[in-house]
């Protein structure tokens, strides 16, 4: 599990795409890694498959994380930003986030807004359901706040919505954002407790019976 507190920004820097996979080799700051332990890049949860001393960790990335998320899309020399998977005694300063990437978005303006940056991102609308004005998602494994949301929008012939977000200084020197450009795609995790709670109404006991005494 993590926060979407981005602990450092790595490079890419080596990318070997096959059939349905893909190995990434990135250069970290974490000197202390260890086989097997959980690495948020750009959002992804990831196995560390081998490390050296100098930071730098190989990943195993499977076709259907190629196929949710934007690594497929990575380039040696790339940015991506990293989170380390949060300990009992860390303190929660983002939000209950996965790494289990939802969707991407596409990133449709960069606006400068005195000393922070308004971001607009495109999403599909089978997301819209879990997003909410002033509540969590994860762009790219950081946790930020929708400032407000636009219905009925489209991106290249699909129907979505377009939602803002005001980015603080500091995010963005310490994170990849600075080095987006429009039309940039962007992993995107919704709050994981919207989906629980949309699951608990659907299969609830109360719910089971109804849709039994209807059928029946």
């Amino acid at each position: 599990m993590f926060s979407g507190i981005i602990e450092c920004v790595g490079q890419v820097q080596q990318v070997s795409i096959r059939e349905q996979a893909m190995d990434l080799v990135v250069k970290s700051h974490f000197k202390d890694l260890s086989l097997g332990e959980s690495v948020a890049v750009n959002g992804v949860c990831l196995t560390v498959k081998d490390f050296t001393a100098e930071g730098s960790a190989q990943f195993h990335i499977s076709g259907e994380t190629l196929k949710r998320t934007n690594l497929g899309k990575l380039t040696e020399g790339r940015s991506v930003n990293l989170e380390r998977a949060v300990s009992l005694n860390t303190r929660l300063s983002g939000h209950i986030v996965q790494g289990h990437v939802d969707g991407t978005g596409v990133l449709q303006a960069i606006n400068k807004a005195g000393d922070s940056y308004a971001l607009d991102l495109f999403l599909s609308q089978s997301l819209r359901r879990y997003v909410v004005e002033k509540g969590s998602i994860t762009l790219n494994g950081i946790s930020l706040t929708v400032n407000n949301i636009k219905d009925e929008a489209q991106y290249e012939g699909s129907e979505g919505f377009v939602i803002n977000l005001m980015i603080i200084p500091h995010t963005w020197e310490h994170t990849d954002l600075s080095t987006l450009s429009v039309g940039a795609e962007l992993n995107v995790e919704v709050d994981v407790l919207a989906k629980y709670v949309e699951t608990l109404c659907r299969f609830s006991p109360e719910t089971l019976n109804l849709n039994f005494k209807g059928e029946k």
